[in-house]
């Protein structure tokens, strides 16, 4: 009763983050497609002087954590990311009010979805934006990646204005 209160005071319920969330996980899902359908493995195209485009797997998580592990890591990371949803999904229904809390999490939950199917399809996510200078490259990354990134640096800065705002109210 107390959430259906909280999502009527507010005039907003969880579904707006869900539908970013969803729309977040598609344009992950459609580029990956294009990168797979117009590149091999390890194919690169020069956009400038810092930037590629490539088509890279990678079957670890963040910066390639535990890509040599032998398969199993996949499972680890499927189960890990259908963890992270049903707690996101729990977290979005008890506060949907909380616009920058709820916007953080969905992007994160758009994120992790679209490099969960990528696991489940594929055994592997499909990465592809490559930026470097000189020959120092940072990981090769996707759409996913940068909601998660995304929804992170949001959920750091809604506790600091949490935190700014409770400290106002002593």
């Amino acid at each position: 009763m107390a959430r259906s209160t909280q999502a009527g005071r507010t005039g907003v319920g969880m579904w707006p983050w869900l539908a970013w969330a969803v729309l977040l996980m598609g344009a992950d899902q459609i580029t990956k497609s294009l990168i797979l359908n117009h590149y091999q493995l390890g194919d690169s195209t020069f956009i400038t002087s810092f930037f590629n485009i490539v088509r890279a797997h990678n079957t670890g998580a963040a910066f390639s954590f535990l890509s040599d592990a032998g398969g199993w890591q996949r499972w680890l990371f499927t189960g890990i990311g259908v963890a992270a949803t049903i707690f996101i999904v729990w977290q979005l229904r008890a506060h949907p009010g909380q616009k920058l809390f709820s916007f953080a999490l969905s992007s994160i939950l758009g994120g992790a979805v679209g490099n969960v199917v990528d696991r489940l399809m594929h055994g592997y996510v499909v990465d592809f934006l490559d930026f470097y200078w000189g020959s120092s490259h940072f990981p090769a990354f996707n759409v996913a990646d940068m909601g998660i990134t995304l929804g992170a640096i949001l959920l750091i800065l809604d506790e600091v204005l949490r935190a700014k705002r409770a400290k106002n109210q002593r």
